[in-house]
């Protein structure tokens, strides 16, 4: 069942040992093309965490789930995805999927 409300998805992600600079290389390329070319999504954010250097917050806003859908079948997705496996730049992950409800 697809969502009509506007989704978020929220994940914590922590860079693999001395990978945290090329983590945020290809994690803000990706942002950027993400808010340039999907008009489906709202809002990505990246922050890195002031204790931790490795540790990245990253919040994404789509206008719905079909939006969110249409996100991971992009080809800049694909190629991070890619690339986070093939340089190994990923220790853990935790992803929250959410429904926004406030703001309504």
């Amino acid at each position: 069942m697809v969502s009509l409300l506007m989704v978020s998805l929220v994940i914590m992600v922590e860079a693999a040992a001395g990978k945290a600079e090329d983590f945020l290389k290809y994690l803000t390329e990706e942002a950027r093309d993400v808010t340039a070319h999907e008009p489906g999504c709202l809002q990505f954010i990246v922050s890195r965490a002031k204790e931790n250097p490795a540790l990245f917050t990253l919040a994404e806003f789509y206008v719905d789930e079909a939006a969110l859908d249409e996100h991971r079948k992009t080809q800049h997705f694909i190629l991070f995805q890619e690339r986070v496996k093939e340089f190994g730049l990923i220790a853990n992950k935790t992803p929250v999927l959410g429904e926004v409800v406030f703001p309504a």
